[in-house]
């Protein structure tokens, strides 16, 4: 069956009961129908007194087109700590529509490790994904709007920073005029789109800890500079208190559950490719007091997702994981080993053992910050024993052990020995977190480091005017920002092309952006793009609803 017949054939259970998992009172949520519900913000005020549980990361080898199925997994540890006596719960980003209808596809786990009910999950859900557009272009037309009615901060039109945003893979609305049509409509300039999950209102909504921390970001936020250059904060915009108001509702966390029933708490979607890649930190520190084993992802690659986790998350929110899981499959790995998708299902032990290069990468990666880590090999009905074998032999090889696990078909029990091994790590007390850099470090010897140890480039290099905005931003107060890089996610370089662990490699940096309510420089390297496009043929193209209402087409 597809993942689509799979989740409509599950028995949920009402979110009332899912609740009760977590001791949370029926008076505490608010429900959207029998299946879905935010959880109270002011009742998740009351749990500050209660003790931490255990914070565990799910990551991933660099992502190919063979897939590696890091929700799915997330999503199966969770059930499989949950079988094995954990209370347990996972914590997850929201779909973005972007990937949904482009190429994608959902982003709700898959086979017999979902979270349901999938199509809602996957599709509005419970709206935060357009009530934080509708903020984030409500800022944009009080830019706007402030400009045409007798511009009294001197905005220089053509330094406005602040884009527009919507949630859709949309390339034509990359660099667009706007304002065009005479003097009732504004003052032309030039403009552009971003998507919904790059906007600095997904990272601050993200990073927040509560509504007050929330406006105060809000208002840091820089939109555009002067003519003599001086910033333009959001707050001499006026208008924070509106987008507050379309956020408030947004910012309690959205509780679902698994096929299994267990509780899952969905909310924020940054990308990690071109954002902080992370759900909110309100969910996660919701859940680290409501259960014993919080499981969470991080977008894409470990290089990508898991850094900024490390990096700008738990620096931001004072988090120390406790463990870290990195997933595998052999067919993502003969991918890494120059083996084309056509020809996945044979076995190919010899570029299997070239591609584990990938995955060493990223085991040193992880490790680097003092988490303990294990690999979960998400198994394919086409993976061969001397296959498995070889990714437990390159695992232990590099002192850590690879679990075989059969999730996506058999759900918990699939997961049971990775659970059993993420205990056993956490209860070994092996942890000792440290973020990468130091705040002090010079924002261009921060990202440096970021490439020359984590992506092993020989060097990153920038054009003078790139240079120079950056040490504006240090000479700013802006230096002791985290750096949230922005490239490609399907290689260590800038060059997607490039599988494997390369080096001897170069990065570029072709932008510099301020995102100083989120509180973070991001640093846009090579092609990547912040308003992706659609493929030839889409996902929605084979979208549709059926004589009966039901969803057809959506994976």
């Amino acid at each position: 069956m597809s993942d689509i017949e799979i989740a409509r054939k599950a028995t949920m259970k009402p979110i009332s009961e899912v609740a009760e998992k977590l001791q949370i009172p029926e008076s505490a949520i608010i429900a959207f129908g029998k299946t879905k519900a935010k959880i109270d913000p002011e009742y998740l005020a009351t749990l500050g007194d209660r003790p931490d549980g255990k914070l565990i990361l799910v990551t991933a080898i660099s992502p190919t087109p063979a897939g590696e199925g890091k929700t799915t997994t997330s999503v199966g540890l969770t059930d499989g700590l949950s079988r094995i006596g954990k209370k347990s719960i996972v914590c997850l980003r929201e779909p973005s529509l972007g990937p949904c209808f482009g190429m994608k596809g959902g982003a709700a786990g898959g086979g017999y490790a979902q979270v349901v009910p999938m199509e809602d999950i996957n599709l509005h859900f419970t709206g935060d994904f357009h009530a934080i557009g509708a903020a984030h272009n409500l800022l944009s037309a009080l830019l706007d709007n402030h400009i045409h009615w007798g511009n009294s901060l001197e905005i220089d039109a053509r330094r406005v920073q602040w884009k527009r945003v919507i949630d859709m893979n949309d390339r034509a609305l990359r660099n667009i005029t706007a304002g065009l049509g005479g003097p009732g409509n504004g003052f032309p300039r030039q403009d552009g789109y971003d998507i919904t999950v790059a906007s600095e209102i997904m990272a601050i909504f993200c990073l927040a800890n509560d509504l007050e921390d929330l406006k105060a970001r809000l208002n840091k936020i820089v939109v555009a500079y002067t003519r003599d250059h001086k910033p333009v904060l959001a707050s001499e915009i006026k208008g924070i208190g509106a987008m507050a108001v379309l956020l408030k509702d947004a910012l309690a966390p959205n509780l679902v559950q698994t096929l299994e029933n267990n509780p899952a708490i969905i909310h924020g979607g940054p990308f990690a490719n071109i954002a902080h890649g992370c759900n909110s930190v309100i969910a996660t520190k919701a859940g680290l007091k409501m259960a014993d084993y919080v499981v969470t992802e991080a977008g894409f690659g470990a290089d990508l997702g898991a850094e900024k986790f490390f990096n700008i998350k738990c620096r931001s929110a004072g988090l120390s994981p406790d463990a870290a899981v990195i997933v595998a499959t052999v067919r993502a790995l003969k991918m890494h080993g120059n083996v084309s998708k056509d020809n996945l299902g044979e076995e190919n032990v010899e570029a299997l053992q070239e591609g584990c290069s990938n995955l060493v990468r990223h085991i040193e990666n992880v490790k680097s910050f003092g988490v303990p880590v294990v690999v979960a090999i998400n198994r394919f009905i086409t993976d061969t024993d001397a296959e498995v074998a070889m990714i437990k032999q390159v695992a232990e090889a590099n002192g850590v052990k690879a679990i075989d696990c059969t999730h996506w078909s058999d759900g918990g029990a699939g997961t049971e020995a990775l659970a059993h091994e993420v205990v056993e790590l956490v209860e070994g007390g092996h942890a000792n977190f440290a973020p990468l850099y130091p705040d002090e470090m010079p924002l261009w010897e921060k990202v440096k480091t970021v490439a020359t140890r984590l992506y092993r480039a020989d060097d990153i290099i920038a054009d003078q005017k790139i240079r120079d905005q950056i040490n504006k931003l240090q000479e700013s107060g802006y230096g002791h920002f985290p750096v949230c890089i922005a490239k490609t996610q399907y290689s260590f370089s800038t060059d997607p092309n490039l599988k494997g662990a390369p080096d001897n490699h170069v990065m570029a940096i072709r932008e510099v952006r301020l995102s100083a309510g989120a509180g973070f420089i991001v640093v846009v390297c090579g092609d990547i793009m912040t308003m992706p496009g659609l493929p030839r043929v889409p996902a929605a193209n084979n979208i549709d609803i059926d004589a009966n209402g039901e969803v057809v087409g959506l994976f």
